[in-house]
């Protein structure tokens, strides 16, 4: 439910109190911050195909709350409005990035997951943003979301006006590139919006060339199954053995589409210190991250983003870039300490990994 009971405030002057959001919402780091209805229906007939197509694999929360996900005013009645910020995140130099991966000895870790929780951050801001929004209007509802319950956040975003989904299914921004959060607010209250921005995406196709896996089936089309983002996070099994050669170094996630498509040339470098690397994770060595027990893993991912895998799941993935990885004593010293892992998983993926340098 809303947060208050509401009535509609006759008193308020729209341009005024969005004048006002603009600012508050810029005082508090968010780069952008856009406002839109609550139709979503041809974003919920792209749902609906996807999942019919099974594209969403193990991800079974993305068909569990039925239309709830497209529906703002079901999963919160009386929703008329959705205010939408982004948040860029990106820390390190995008040269770095880009020479970082398939290093011989060195883990990629996507780079939103580097410094604090995302959820913890923006979540923060966007309950300040609300409070200072509730203090300018005597009767207001409204509930606070960052990628932590069925909303679709990106065609909201769109509509927002905040940038355009691209082929690879991220939200592009004119000025800023991809590398940004999102987060929402919905709202009782009726506000104005603006046309959704044009697609800038034309005849480019360097993201469905560059993706390792071709997990873009189509443009506009994502097949999650095959994307290394879900292979290294959401899977928790085994990763199928035809596409860990191709996953190369990247242990947690993948940003490959982003770090190639000619928009982000324009991505700015985030000011929000929260989201610095720690534990030195962007330049993580593979037989070190290998060889962290489960409280090292830990205390090293602790507050992170990185923290949604389990650390089984972590030696997983690390096992697999080590069989990637340039061949040393070193190396095959460390997969050889867990070939006699408790876990069933972590042996097998040890077991192809040492194959890979026989």
């Amino acid at each position: 439910m809303l947060s208050t009971t509401v009535k509609q405030n006759t008193e308020i002057n729209p341009s005024s109190l969005i004048k006002n959001m603009k600012i508050w919402s810029q005082e508090l780091g968010f780069q952008q911050i856009g406002f839109s209805n609550i139709k979503l229906s041809q974003a919920e007939k792209n749902l609906q195909k996807w999942l019919y197509m099974d594209f969403h694999g193990e991800m079974h929360y993305m068909e569990k709350h039925g239309k709830k996900r497209s529906r703002p005013e079901i999963l919160v009645p009386k929703t008329l409005s959705i205010i939408s910020v982004r948040m860029d995140y990106l820390s390190v130099n995008k040269e770095i990035n880009k020479n970082l991966l398939d290093h011989p000895k060195k883990a990629y870790i996507s780079r939103y997951a580097l410094g604090r929780d995302y959820h913890k951050v923006l979540r923060k801001r966007l309950k300040i943003l609300g409070t200072k929004i509730s203090e300018a209007v005597t009767s207001l509802g409204y509930r606070v979301f960052v990628d932590s319950a069925p909303v679709l956040e990106k065609p909201i975003a769109e509509k927002a006006g905040l940038g355009w989904i691209g082929k690879h299914t991220n939200l592009i921004n004119k000025e800023s590139g991809s590398f940004f959060f999102l987060g929402e607010i919905y709202t009782d209250l009726s506000l104005p919006f603006k046309k959704a921005n044009s697609n800038h995406c034309g005849s480019c196709t360097t993201c469905i060339d560059i993706c390792p896996t071709k997990a873009i089936v189509a443009p506009y089309v994502l097949d999650a199954r095959k994307c290394i983002s879900y292979l290294t996070i959401e899977l928790k099994g085994s990763i199928p053995e035809k596409y860990r050669k191709l996953i190369g170094n990247r242990i947690y996630g993948c940003d490959d589409c982003q770090i190639f498509c000619p928009w982000n040339k324009f991505a700015k470098k985030s000011v929000i210190k929260d989201f610095s690397p720690r534990h030195q994770l962007d330049s993580l060595e593979l037989i070190e991250a290998f060889l962290w027990d489960k409280d090292t893993w830990q205390k090293k991912t602790e507050g992170t983003a990185i923290r949604r895998i389990s650390h089984e799941q972590w030696l997983r993935n690390v096992a697999v870039a080590l069989g990637n990885a340039k061949k040393s004593n070193r190396l095959i010293i460390a997969l050889e300490s867990r070939r006699d892992s408790d876990s069933i998983i972590v042996k097998e993926h040890v077991e192809w990994a040492i194959q890979q340098h026989s």
